[in-house]
């Protein structure tokens, strides 16, 4: 591993470091302490004169800089500032809130951090105000708290419009505030090994990319514009289609009716979904494509076939006959078992892959707790501090004591016997699944974190319990929901903190700060996601208009569990196609993902993907980071479509716009109107990508 060294600069005349690995200012000061005045960095290794001006302590491109920044740096540094706090709560805001949307959709989010960090940036600049790669840092670690809120929170909350139960906005926040802050707590103690220990065995993709993002856009912010034409784009598109009724949101045509019956090809314009394409790249999104053509052109064709031959109506259907069922029929009374079947299967299998992980994270939880005690956790230096462990163990407390005692917290006003239950759900899997996803998300990033298997296992644990105990009614079912919540917002909170230590590791952060500013983040960010859940749910039909599909599959876990009637038959089918797909190498979650939405969501993705594979090529030989302008522009898409679609359904709920109307272009002409668009947005993306 290289090392990086770095010495004072005095009067043209260089003197060793005190400490090989650090970072030390140039200057003239007593015994190598530099003085707050300091304003420049010398780099040792790097070309002579080489300075890091504007205190932007990061190593060399192309450097090992894993190690060098995590030394103390001088306290004129600036970082937990007004300016950086305020900016990482309306960031946080923002994507908070396209993130709901996003997942109501197609039920992925996607991360804030890099976008954020460019944001912050660009906003820094944009107000003429001199900042420092710490308030950069610490303004995207606010932003991104909002991400793992929304993730929990619409893999579960929307079953409760399902059923007709409405919560109330305080509810909501509250239970994506506790997740949050049980994330954030029950991984503190992990830091030390997770985040600086072992840095060479889990590198934190994620982490790692918004590191060398702050880096490059510190220098320069001019890709950041990318992001703004990216939000400017989404957001004209969205209006276009759900404001101004220009053209449907979905072109469509039935393959070889005569051969294949009920075989239907779909494409939804969707800005989002094209962006989330070309940001997971051409395989992933290839997997999910293929997962949805299954469903459309195999399952859906191969059941109206021999179901047009029965005279009787087919489990689960009691009335209608399948001869009588048009495409989106055959999904809702079959394929979606089949879907939910696949996906949970997935979600399991990953979780139970990657056992040998989970119990030795939860053995370093014991052990992290006593290395915070040990010679190693210097406690004096700014960047190994952590928030005390009173806060840990007061925290963890308030969390389930506050679940447990108070009531409301968990939906279906239960008795406190059954809260009881219910809060120790939460603890005894909210910091099980913490442990796992803090270590789970270094090796495979948070894109790839099994929340929704993890949310199930909950789901069903605490599903098993209200079963024994003789409770299966609506209130009991939607209690167990609310478990599912905090838990799942507490396992994706302590993947998308660890990813954010990560990048404040190498770039020399103070790591208290950071899980300060985390707190911040979401005690603004749950209100956010709360209104933003309750503004869509209240005005659109989830399940018809957002088909929200993690949350409709928790809906059908629970409720087969405790009423007994899953048909196991089409969820064990759908278990075996996501077993063959993991057997053939391929992502058993993405695959599976595309089989329970269908060809219409993920022929966008798969198009998005494509272009990506393009771009990749083009640019083959360049520096392709996340700080690709192609992945900026993307991003930007996914955030200018929710915020549009937030501002379309505030205007629904004002009585201002209906919520749907003729449009100008219909029929042929309509479909070769979504067609272009989707082009024209291909188009800009692979502008983006190629300024790169």
């Amino acid at each position: 591993m290289t090392r990086l060294g770095y010495s004072l600069r005095f009067s043209g005349r260089r003197r060793p470091a005190r400490e090989r690995n650090c970072v030390v200012p140039t200057g003239k000061s007593r015994c190598g302490i530099p003085s707050q005045s300091d304003d420049e960095w010398v780099d040792r290794n790097g070309p002579r004169g080489t300075r890091l001006s504007h205190n932007f302590a990061v190593a060399p491109r192309g450097g090992d800089y894993s190690r060098a920044m995590t030394a103390s740096q001088p306290p004129a540094i600036a970082e937990f500032t007004l300016k950086a706090v305020v900016v990482g709560i309306v960031l946080g805001i923002v994507f908070g809130a396209a993130n709901v949307y996003l997942a109501l959709k197609v039920g992925m989010t996607v991360s804030a951090s890099i976008p954020a960090a460019v944001m912050a940036v660009a906003v820094f600049k944009l107000l003429r105000s001199r900042n420092t790669i710490l308030e950069a840092n610490l303004a995207q670690t606010i932003g991104s708290a909002s991400t793992s809120l929304a993730t929990g929170t619409v893999f579960t909350i929307p079953v409760l419009f399902m059923w007709g139960i409405a919560p109330p906005l305080w509810q909501i926040a509250i239970l994506a505030f506790l997740g949050g802050v049980l994330g954030l707590a029950a991984m503190i103690p992990l830091r030390r090994l997770l985040i600086v220990r072992e840095d060479a065995t889990l590198p934190y993709p994620e982490g790692r990319a918004c590191a060398e993002v702050l880096r490059a856009t510190a220098g320069n912010a001019s890709g950041s514009r990318w992001i703004f034409h990216g939000m400017l784009v989404g957001a004209a598109v969205k209006l276009l289609i759900s404001l101004a009724f220009l053209m449907p949101g979905e072109a469509a045509t039935l393959v070889f009716p005569s051969l294949l019956p009920q075989a239907e090809l779909a494409i939804e314009l969707s800005p989002s979904l094209l962006a989330v394409g070309f940001i997971l790249g051409f395989r992933q999104s290839g997997v999910c494509v293929a997962g949805a053509l299954i469903s459309a052109l195999v399952l859906t064709p191969l059941i109206a076939f021999f179901g047009s031959r029965l005279a009787v109506p087919v489990a689960p259907e009691t009335t209608v006959l399948i001869t009588d069922m048009d495409a989106t029929a055959i999904w809702k009374t079959y394929v979606r078992y089949i879907g939910a079947g696949a996906v949970a299967t997935a979600g399991i299998l990953t979780v139970l892959r990657n056992l040998p992980s989970m119990v030795g994270a939860v053995r370093a939880v014991f052990v992290g707790v006593r290395g915070a005690r040990g010679a190693e956790a210097v406690q004096d230096e700014r960047t190994d501090r952590d928030l005390p462990g009173t806060f840990v163990i007061g925290a963890i407390a308030f969390v389930v004591l506050t679940a447990g005692f108070v009531p409301g917290i968990f939906a279906g006003d239960m008795p406190l016997e059954a809260r009881l239950i219910c809060a120790a759900g939460v603890a005894v899997f909210g910091i099980l699944f913490v442990t796992v996803a803090a270590r789970i998300v270094g090796i495979v990033g948070v894109s790839s974190q099994p929340t929704s298997g993890i949310a199930l296992i909950t789901l069903i644990g605490v599903a098993s319990v209200f079963t024994a105990m003789g409770w299966n009614d609506a209130s009991a079912r939607a209690a167990v929901l609310t478990v599912g919540t905090i838990v799942a917002v507490a396992a994706s909170k302590a993947g998308d903190i660890s990813q954010d230590l990560k990048t404040g590791f190498l770039v020399g952060a103070t790591p208290a700060r950071q899980q300060f500013g985390q707190l911040i983040g979401a005690a603004f960010a749950c209100w956010a996601v709360a209104g933003t859940v309750l503004l869509l749910g209240n005005n659109y039909v989830i399940g018809v208009d957002f088909k929200a599909p993690q949350a409709t599959l928790m809906k059908t876990i629970i409720e087969g569990v405790l009423s007994g009637t899953l048909p196991w038959d089409l969820v064990l089918t759908g278990g075996g196609l996501s077993l063959g797909a993991i057997l053939c190498g391929a992502s058993g979650l993405a695959f599976s993902i595309g089989v329970y939405l269908g060809v219409a969501s993920m022929a966008p993705l798969f198009i998005g993907g494509c272009v990506r594979a393009l771009c990749d090529r083009a640019r083959r030989g360049a520096n392709d980071t996340d700080a690709n302008p192609g992945v900026l522009a993307a991003s930007g898409l996914v955030a200018g479509e929710g915020l549009a679609g937030i501002l379309v359904a505030s205007l629904v709920a004002l009585g201002r716009v209906p919520k749907s109307a003729a449009t100008v272009f219909e029929g042929q002409s309509g479909q070769w109107a979504v067609v272009a668009t989707v082009l024209a947005i291909c188009g800009f993306l692979y502008v983006a990508a190629k300024k790169g």
